[in-house]
C-alpha cells in the first residue's frame, strides 16, 4: 500500500509533516553528513534574532523528569550572517526539505525588520514567528501572553513579507485559544505550538537555582498531554492550519498530534538523545496509515474531534 505523505502547509507544499524543532536540530547541515536530512519535509532554524547572540551565561540546560530545561538565551549568528554564511549550504545539502525561519525579536519593530531581510531569502519557505520572548518596550512581558501585543507582532512581520507567516504560541497563558484567534484575526497564515513551560530546578546542595537565568524552558516528553490539548482546542478554535509540538518522542506521539488536529509535527527534546528520532517517527506514521488502511496521512488531522 501506498501512503501519500505529502501535506500541503498555509499554501507551502511539502514533502512529508515532519519538522525539527527550532533550536533542537542548529540549521540541519551539522547532522547532513550523517544523517539523510533530505528526507525530512523541513528544518527549522535555530531561533535567529537582528543580531548575532552569545546567549545566556552560566548553566544553560538541566535534566528533569521525561523532559529538560534550557535556558540558551536565543544563541545564534544574527540574521544577516544566517543569510551569508548558512542558506545556501542548506539549500545545497537539504534538497526537497523545506526551510522555515525561526525568528524573534525584543520589539515589535524588531520583528518586522527581520522580516523584511528574509523576504529577500527565496530558500526560506516560510517563518515561524516565536513570541515567547520579553517585550522591552513593555517593561519585559511576553508577546505571546497578551492577545493585542501577539497580533501587533503578526501584523509587523506580514506586512514585511509575502512568505507565510506561522506564529509560535506560548502556553503560559491562561486562554491558548483566545491568543490563536487573535493571530488568526491579525493576519496568521498558520500557528505552532507549544513553546516550552516555563520552570525552574533547584540544586539542593547550593540551595540555589541551577541555571543561570534562573528559569527556563521545559521540553520533553513531560509537556505532550499540555502540547496535545492545546493543539485540540486551537485546531478547532481557527481555521488556519496548526504545526504542533512538545514532547513528540515517538511516531505514536506524532500520530496523536495529528488526531488532535495537527497538520505538521516538530520534533524537538528528542532528537538530543537520539538524532534520527525524527526519520524513525517519519517512517512509523507512515507504517501506522498502512496498518489502518489511511492512504493518505492528512486523513488523519483532527480525526479525534472530527469523528
Amino acid at each position: 500500500m501506498t501512503v501519500n505523505m505529502q501535506t500541503t502547509f498555509a499554501g507551502v507544499t511539502f514533502q512529508n509533516p515532519v519538522s525539527t524543532a527550532s533550536g533542537t536540530y542548529g540549521f540541519g547541515i551539522e547532522y547532513g553528513e550523517f544523517l539523510p536530512v533530505e528526507r525530512l519535509g523541513s528544518i527549522t532554524t535555530k531561533g535567529l534574532t537582528l543580531a548575532p547572540r552569545s546567549g545566556n551565561p552560566g548553566r544553560r540546560l538541566a535534566e528533569t523528569p521525561s523532559g529538560m530545561l534550557n535556558s540558551i538565551g536565543l544563541e545564534n549568528p544574527g540574521v544577516e550572517l544566517f543569510k551569508r554564511d548558512y542558506v545556501s549550504v542548506m539549500r545545497e545539502r537539504l534538497g526537497e526539505c523545506k526551510i522555515i525561519a525561526n525568528f524573534s525579536g525584543g520589539t515589535v519593530e524588531d520583528y518586522g525588520r527581520i522580516s523584511a531581510a528574509l523576504s529577500e531569502v527565496p530558500e526560506v519557505a516560510m517563518y515561524e514567528v516565536n513570541i515567547s520572548c520579553p517585550n522591552v518596550a513593555a517593561g519585559g512581558m511576553t508577546f505571546g501572553v497578551d492577545c493585542a501585543s501577539a497580533a501587533a507582532v503578526c501584523a509587523a512581520v506580514k506586512k514585511e513579507t509575502d512568505k507565510p507567516v506561522i506564529m509560535k504560541l506560548s502556553p503560559n497563558v491562561t486562554d491558548i485559544a483566545a491568543i490563536a484567534k487573535a493571530c488568526e484575526e491579525a493576519g496568521a497564515d498558520g500557528l505552532a505550538l507549544i513553546n516550552t513551560l516555563l520552570g525552574i530546578k533547584i540544586d539542593i546542595k547550593t540551595q540555589k537555582p541551577l541555571l543561570g537565568n534562573i528559569t527556563g524552558g521545559l521540553s520533553g516528553a513531560a509537556v505532550r498531554p499540555v502540547g496535545v490539548r492545546m493543539v485540540w482546542q486551537v485546531s478547532q478554535a481557527v481555521s488556519i492550519p496548526v504545526l504542533g509540538m512538545g514532547g513528540i518522542t515517538t511516531w505514536e506521539d506524532a500520530v496523536e498530534y495529528f488526531l488532535a488536529g495537527a497538520q505538521m509535527i516538530s520534533v524537538g527534546a528528542a532528537c538530543f538523545k537520539n538524532p534520527y528520532a525524527p526519520f524513525s517517527i517519519l517512517d512509523g506514521v507512515q507504517t501506522y496509515c498502512e496498518a489502518q488502511g489511511v492512504n493518505d496521512v492528512n486523513e488523519l488531522v483532527g480525526k479525534a474531534w472530527k469523528n
